[in-house]
């Protein structure tokens, strides 16, 4: 199944072309929303949260080719028990709770989050409520804000964004499969049968760590100007450091602001209270602008099992995001080198063992690889309840050498449907590919990636 990388490349820079050409952008200060509180206006605590049921499908094709041939594929599964090609759940139920010091002290605020769906985070570890975000901001010092605790990492805008305000249901392959990190204890290179199956050995990342950030925002005419400089552990959440070692992240954004009553439903990108009143402005009406951001991450991991040693992992990206009148969208280009989750062998499920009965199949991790991907991401409402949506990303996965590279290419078509302006329906349809390069069409590698099915999905967003 060739991926027509120069056609759709083609295609997607038309649309971005396209989408320049409209006019400007939205432009949304994650940082400020997510960490800080307006300052003498926030309650002491404000309690809020969404719930997000969903169902997914896809034909349940089973691998054509190698070790596991006409067993079930993993990229078939849905998520996130991957057992199987449809079903209904709740993948995300969070509950929260941020304000202020007021009376006592204005200047500090904090943010609490709570995850009881499920998904990555509670499936891994045990418990069935895992603990998401629990941080502290002090405002005390001018041009210089201290955020401590757990909370999302400074980087690309697909993982900082909230998720409840997300126009779609998956990530794209290079937010998912680079950005959203799984915690390893080896490699996944010992496949014999009677060995532990390499699994994760613990939550998701959800693109947050624990640590510090030092970060503010200031402004220049029309120009927002925001900086991050963030210490963590680089070993996930809900869990301390596990080898000494520190993760760096920097981040710079420079937003383009301009107030103007927007034709977008009330809500309709609601984000957490309780910045959302500055951002929405009355009734939801939101600013738009251009903002332009890059970012920046480097550390290590550690594996203690298969392959043991300490290994580096480096990511970084830019993009731009736009919203002007009834048009929204963006684009960001990732890029990363070292430790790269690889999917599993032969595409089976974690613990199958193959025809042969010679191996198991295990969750498998490049060391020292590289990888590159992209997206790009319009948006137009067509009624004042109704948005329609096209997503076009590509991921060039362990391009260092020619045998393992793999492309990844997807086509999202979505509708959103508001019912209010805290409700919403989202609906997507996938269009997903995925071809080795560099082998032939008849390599094995080859023949089962092109059982990868197309998805269906549905999700609907409940806040309060």
């Amino acid at each position: 199944m060739k991926v027509q990388t120069k056609r759709t490349a083609l295609a997607a820079a038309c649309a971005a072309s396209a989408l320049l050409a409209s006019g400007e952008a939205l432009a949304v200060n994650w940082l400020k929303m997510q960490g800080t509180e307006p300052p003498g206006a926030a309650a002491r605590a404000r309690v809020w949260g969404f719930i997000q049921p969903e169902y997914q499908q896809t034909k349940g094709t089973k691998l054509r080719a190698g070790g596991w041939a006409g067993q079930r594929a993993i990229f078939n599964q849905v998520r996130p028990d991957l057992k199987s090609d449809s079903g209904f759940n709740i993948i995300r139920a969070r509950l929260g709770v941020r304000g202020t010091g007021f009376p006592l002290d204005s200047k500090v605020n904090y943010f609490f989050l709570m995850e009881a769906g499920n998904n990555g985070i509670t499936r891994q570890g045990g418990g069935s409520v895992k603990i998401t975000d629990a941080s502290v901001t002090l405002n005390h010092i001018k041009g210089l804000r201290i955020r401590i605790g757990q909370f999302k990492t400074p980087g690309a805008d697909e993982g900082l964004r909230a998720i409840h305000v997300f126009d779609y249901i998956n990530f794209t392959n290079a937010t998912n499969q680079l950005l959203l990190e799984r915690f390893f204890d080896g490699d996944g290179s010992q496949d014999a049968p009677g060995q532990p199956v390499n699994r994760p050995n613990g939550p998701v990342s959800a693109f947050r760590d624990v640590g510090i950030q030092l970060f503010d925002w200031f402004t220049t005419g029309s120009w927002e100007h925001t900086y991050a400089v963030m210490v963590g552990n680089g070993n996930g959440i809900t869990r301390g450091d596990n080898d000494d070692n520190r993760e760096l992240y920097l981040y710079w954004a420079s937003e383009l602001l301009f107030p103007g009553a927007s034709p977008f439903p009330s809500g309709a990108h609601l984000a957490p209270p309780s910045w959302s009143a500055d951002h929405h402005g009355p009734r939801g009406a939101r600013y738009q602008g251009l903002k332009l951001f890059a970012w920046y991450q480097d550390g290590k991991r550690t594996l203690t099992k298969e392959n043991p040693g300490e290994y580096d992992r480096t990511r970084w990206g830019f993009g731009f995001t736009y919203r002007k009148g009834k048009w929204r969208g963006g684009a960001e280009y990732i890029r990363a080198k070292g430790m790269i989750f690889s999917g599993t062998d032969g595409g089976a499920l974690p613990g199958a063992a193959n025809n042969a009965g010679t191996a198991v199949a295990d969750f498998n991790v490049v060391t020292d690889g590289k990888a590159d991907g992209w997206y790009v991401d319009v948006g137009y409402l067509v009624h004042p309840t109704v948005e329609l949506d096209l997503r076009y990303d590509v991921l060039n996965r362990n391009t260092q050498s020619a045998s393992l590279e793999r492309q990844f290419e997807t086509w999202t078509l979505g509708m959103q449907y508001f019912f209010n302006k805290k409700s919403r329906l989202i609906l997507n349809y996938e269009f997903r590919d995925a071809e080795a390069p560099n082998l032939p069409g008849t390599h094995p590698a080859n023949r089962i990636l092109s059982g990868m099915d197309d998805r269906l999905s549905g999700q609907l967003l409940i806040i309060f």
